[in-house]
Order: C-alpha cells, then sequence, then structure tokens
C-alpha cells in the first residue's frame, strides 16, 4: 500500500480528510474508513460470487449525519450508561444523554464520528489509532486507543486496545450489521443464528440492565441452538416487546479473556457462513429494530426494518453502574486488550 494510505472518501464537516483503507487477501477483502475507523465493506465467497456481508453507505456524509453507527468503533463506552453518569473512586461524572435519558455509544460526538490516524497498513493488516484527551465526552483520564483489523485466511479479527493515565471506563466494539445473503437483499429473519449464550442480561424499557443475569432457558432468549432469527423475535416477551425484537447483551458461554465461540449464523441462500470469537464477556446482538425503511445505503441498496444483525462483542451494558458485573474499569497505566475474530465459509444449500 502507498505512503499515502487508502483512497479519498471525502471531508469532513470539519475539514478533516476521510481516507478508505482496502484490504485483501485473496480470499476475504473489505473497506475500512479512518471515519470512525469503519469497515465499510466485507467482500467474502458465496455459492454464487462475491457477496458484500456488512451495510453501509457510499458518502461520507451519510455517515456523519445518519444514525445507527453503521460499522463503527465505538467508544469510550459501548452500549448505553444509566442516566449519563456513574462514580468512579468517590467522584460522580457526568455524559451525555443520547439516547433518551441515558448515554450511548461514547455520548455526543463519539469515536465513531471522528477521524482516526492510520498507524500501519499493508494489503492485510490495518493499524487505526485515537487520541481521546482527559474530560473528553466527560471521561475521566487521557486515553490513546488502537484498532488493528486483520485478514487471516478465511478470518477478519478485530484486536481493540487502550491505554489510560487515569482510572476510566473502556468498553470498545464494532458496530457492522451483517446481512450474509448479501447488504440489500431485505431482512435477515430467515437466516441462521446460533449464541453460545446460557444467560442473559435482561434490561428495563429505556434498554439498562436490572442488574442480574438470567438464564435464557425457557424464554425466546434462547438461541443455543441455530435456527431462523425471526422464529420467535415478535413473541409476547416483554424483553422484546421493549426492544421490538432482540436488543440484548446475552453473557457468552467460557472464561472471558480467552477466545472462544459466541455465535454463528448462515444464510441458505447464498451458502454464506460466519463464526465468531470472542475474549469479551458479552455481545450485543440487535437486530436493526430502529432502522427505518427506506434508507439509502451502497450501491443504490435500500435499507430497513429488520435488514442486518449486530454482534457487538462487548463489556455488560452499564457495567460503571452494576457492582455484580465484570469490572469495565481500565486502570491507569494497565492495558485494555480484547479481540473478535470473524471466521467465514460456504455451506451447501
Amino acid at each position: 500500500m502507498s505512503e499515502v494510505f487508502g483512497r479519498p472518501f471525502g471531508v469532513t464537516k470539519n475539514g478533516e480528510e476521510v481516507r478508505e483503507l482496502t484490504l485483501d487477501n485473496g480470499v476475504l477483502s473489505c473497506g475500512i474508513l479512518t471515519f470512525g475507523a469503519t469497515l465499510r465493506t466485507l467482500l467474502v465467497p458465496g455459492r454464487e460470487g462475491t457477496v458484500d456481508v456488512v451495510l453501509g453507505y457510499d458518502s461520507l456524509e451519510q455517515y456523519e449525519t445518519e444514525g445507527g453507527f453503521f460499522g463503527a468503533v465505538v467508544g469510550r463506552y459501548a452500549n448505553r450508561i444509566a442516566g449519563g453518569k456513574f462514580t468512579l473512586n468517590g467522584q460522580e461524572y457526568v455524559l451525555a444523554r443520547n439516547d433518551g435519558p441515558n448515554h450511548l455509544h461514547g455520548g455526543t460526538v463519539g469515536w465513531s464520528h471522528q477521524v482516526w490516524t492510520v498507524e500501519e497498513a499493508d494489503r492485510e493488516r490495518a493499524i487505526l489509532t485515537l487520541d481521546s484527551p482527559d474530560g473528553e465526552e466527560g471521561y475521566p483520564g487521557h486515553l490513546q486507543a488502537k484498532v488493528t483489523y486483520a485478514l487471516e485466511g478465511d478470518a477478519l479479527s478485530i484486536r481493540y486496545e487502550a491505554v489510560s493515565d487515569r482510572d476510566t471506563p473502556c468498553n470498545l466494539t464494532n458496530h457492522s450489521y451483517f446481512n450474509l445473503a448479501g447488504q440489500g437483499s431485505g431482512p435477515v429473519l430467515d437466516q441462521e443464528l446460533k449464541l453460545f449464550a446460557s444467560a442473559y442480561t435482561p434490561t428495563d424499557d429505556t434498554s439498562i440492565p436490572l442488574g442480574r443475569v438470567e438464564p435464557v432457558e425457557g424464554t425466546p432468549m434462547d438461541l443455543r441452538t441455530s435456527g431462523p432469527i425471526g422464529k420467535r423475535i415478535d413473541e409476547p416477551f416483554q424483553q422484546l416487546i421493549w426492544g421490538r425484537g432482540y436488543d440484548h447483551n446475552f453473557v457468552v458461554d467460557g472464561r472471558p479473556g480467552t477466545l472462544r465461540p459466541a455465535a454463528r449464523a448462515r444464510s441458505r441462500a447464498t451458502g454464506v457462513a460466519m463464526e465468531a470469537e470472542t475474549t469479551c464477556p458479552g455481545v450485543q446482538l440487535y437486530t436493526a429494530n430502529y432502522v427505518e425503511e427506506g434508507r439509502r445505503g451502497k450501491n443504490g441498496a435500500v435499507y430497513g426494518f429488520r435488514h442486518g444483525f449486530c454482534l457487538e462483542t462487548q463489556h455488560f451494558p452499564d457495567t460503571p453502574n452494576q457492582p455484580a458485573f465484570p469490572s469495565a474499569t481500565l486502570r491507569a497505566g494497565e492495558r485494555y486488550d480484547q479481540l473478535t475474530r470473524f471466521r467465514f465459509s460456504l455451506k451447501k444449500a
């Protein structure tokens, strides 16, 4: 790749140049924007040719103005923090309330809407960094983040690293919307999904966890057996009613910090199958319940309600206010280090 990484993709409203990096290892290829460290395209082998399995946009303006965090890296704290505040080391910190009464995905101008620096890039790997000053969006500590995208055979890995000079909440994820039948192919309800999760964290009507972990058994949240995403999504179960579908944190089976299976999905239409592994304690399944009909996507595609599903590997939501949950506090001088890998294969019909 040239010294000037990637191709121009536009200029932000603040006058910052944005570029798109292309990775290609002969099996998979993807496009990554410096805006939000965003995964804009992900091309994988399908039964009848290459399939782009992530939703996205063709213009920078849409990434700046449209909601949904399509493909972006979100932080400093992915997911929600109740009431837009938390207490750490005896001090209360106040954040933006940008999701009803709560704080979501880093605030008013989270990392999804900032231009990252390309530290290094070649045909199969890209390292992007972001410098988050003390007090940004109300968070304590000067934090330096690094995200590494790498194509590894039939897999895309995303590694998240960060260090801070003060204790601070830290929770990073990628917010890609997957559609294994191809972006722009419509709803994903007939695509098959399995979660390696025996428990989840139920929420109130604003998507804030109630502070407990409950078994999925005997509920529509039990996705431990592969089946269509839409099979039970509209059952009269209060959690699904409040979320308009799945928008919940599931507790990944196994020991946090070890790379282990989180999810498995496939489309019978294209034969594309995907396996997700992570070191994170949880994964948020979100079925695009708030993507409005008629949203314009890539290559003339039109998106709408439930046209994708997100697997946001993460710490649990609202952990700074939930002492019973695994801690998401990054201590001063320590290193945040989490890895998620998406592996692709082709299955027979």
